[in-house]
């Protein structure tokens, strides 16, 4: 399942979701613009290395220091689809959880979350010096407060099965509900296999539904949504 977009309106712009997206491209962009060498030394000073947050042996450190790298890995992205997949999650999702929590709370509780997750993954992999980077941490905690707070929103959702294709209303907790088993599984399957650090999507996800309360505003309640249509 493919979410294109949510039938969840907003009270006003989400300019700092819009923000965080224009920012990741930027980002991405400059990448594209470095040659092999300046990129290696990019993604080495500013990635995430596990080993490197936990060890003091682990050899030369990067030009930031090594927790700062917590923050400063989530703006990075490996290519296209990486960057396009976070970025759609984001934007689809972003805006209602901003809504939520006001502009300024959902900065710190987009970053949150994003620490959250790749702490967690470097205490997972912490022998790891496999650089981690990637928005994907802080997007799954947007997922996970979207859940509690509109589970029964209406995603637009395109439904791949075989020669089946077709684009239908899910709700929310379905589509996040799926995701989320899809990354426990893969999790305990492949573990950090291919490249793809499952245990910051799941620990993102967690510390979204865990911290929402603490940021959302106090007159807004869990489980409510503007303009859902009932099952």
């Amino acid at each position: 399942m493919i979410p294109l977009r949510d039938i969840n309106p907003t009270e006003r712009f989400a300019i700092v979701t819009f923000i965080l997206i224009v920012l990741n491209i930027a980002v991405f962009v400059y990448e594209l613009t470095l040659g092999e060498m300046a990129g290696e030394r990019f993604f080495a000073s500013f990635a995430l290395v596990p080993k490197r947050l936990f060890a003091a042996d682990a050899g030369p450190g990067p030009s930031v220091p090594a927790s700062a790298t917590l923050f400063t890995s989530m703006f990075l992205h490996g290519g296209f689809l990486h960057i396009a997949g976070n970025m759609l999650y984001l934007w689809i999702f972003g805006n209602n959880v901003e809504d939520a929590t006001g502009r300024i709370r959902f900065v710190l509780f987009y970053l949150l979350c994003g620490c959250c997750a790749a702490y967690v993954h470097a205490m997972m992999n912490s022998d790891s010096v496999t650089p981690m980077i990637g928005a994907s941490g802080a997007v799954s905690g947007v997922l996970g407060a979207y859940l509690l707070l509109y589970p029964r929103a209406r995603v637009v959702t395109l439904v791949l099965f075989g020669f089946y294709v077709r684009a239908i209303e899910v709700p929310a907790m379905l589509v996040l509900g799926f995701w989320f088993v899809l990354q426990v599984l893969s999790a305990l399957i492949s573990n950090s296999a291919g490249g793809v650090a499952w245990y910051a999507h799941i620990a993102g996800f967690a510390a979204g539904m865990l911290l929402i309360g603490l940021f959302k505003h106090k007159d807004v309640s869990f489980g409510g949504v503007r303009g859902f249509r009932n099952l």
